[in-house]
């Protein structure tokens, strides 16, 4: 077979990959703390024949990692992160980040996410309250305190830029690298009575969007022309012999 069909066959599977991504931002622009998908693509060249051919690879995804717009929701247990840091919580897959800081108190004092996972503090351990002791109070560096005592302290984490992450269950994510706990709170910090959108522009992904539609119309119509030539050139062939 003709390696310009390889090209564009791999020029399609690419397409489809940022497809993909970009309709799952459109359908989390609405998802607490969600970090919106990127694609990114390389080429890399066949070192089969005398004529090097350059390939699309299938893509690396990456997960975005600026903030969001936060809103006020007035919520004791509502927490927006600000800055480059995450909370964490405990999971039966092990240690998620997340930005969705919706938490509730149960009955027995613990601290959990809205699914039921527990938030941890600096020290990666379970938060417990004192589940008669009010509502809590929450300051930026994550002291929370009810009827003027401190009761804990939600544990904020950096992430190595380097780490590989993967999605986790709604806005969460798994770090290859363990995260770091923060300690200056002059760029990072919590914001209580808040949450944060996601950090997902959906005007700009519509119009990512239209540029992969138009993007893979002409590389259908590329695979097509090569189609109509090659039987041009058969029958040619087939009308000399």
């Amino acid at each position: 077979m003709q390696s310009n069909y390889y090209v564009t066959l791999s020029a399609q599977v690419a397409l489809e990959q940022r497809l993909t991504t970009v309709a799952n931002n459109l359908a989390n622009m609405n998802t607490v703390g969600y970090r919106a998908g990127t694609i990114s693509f390389e080429t890399f060249l066949s070192k089969k024949g005398d004529t090097p051919v350059a390939y699309a690879s299938t893509g690396t995804p990456h997960i975005m990692r600026n903030s969001g717009s936060m809103v006020r929701t007035g919520n004791p247990l509502d927490i927006a992160v600000q800055g480059d840091a995450w909370l964490a919580v405990q999971t039966p897959s092990g240690t998620v980040y997340t930005r969705d800081g919706r938490m509730r108190m149960q009955s027995d004092g613990s601290l959990q996410t809205l699914d039921g996972y527990p938030v941890l503090d600096a020290g990666n351990s379970a938060m417990l309250l004192d589940a008669n002791g009010g509502p809590p109070t929450i300051s930026q560096d994550g002291m929370i305190t009810q009827s003027g005592r401190q009761v804990g302290a939600i544990g904020l984490f950096t992430l190595d830029s380097t780490a590989k992450l993967t999605r986790h269950d709604n806005s969460g994510v798994m770090s290859d690298k363990p995260g770091t706990p923060v300690l200056d709170f002059n760029t990072s910090g919590i914001a209580q009575g808040f949450v944060e959108n996601a950090n997902i522009n959906p005007v700009l992904e519509m119009a990512k969007m239209m540029m992969i539609s138009r993007d893979f119309d002409s590389v259908s119509s590329a695979i097509a022309s090569t189609e109509a030539s090659h039987k041009d050139a058969i029958k040619t062939l087939g009308s000399n012999s």
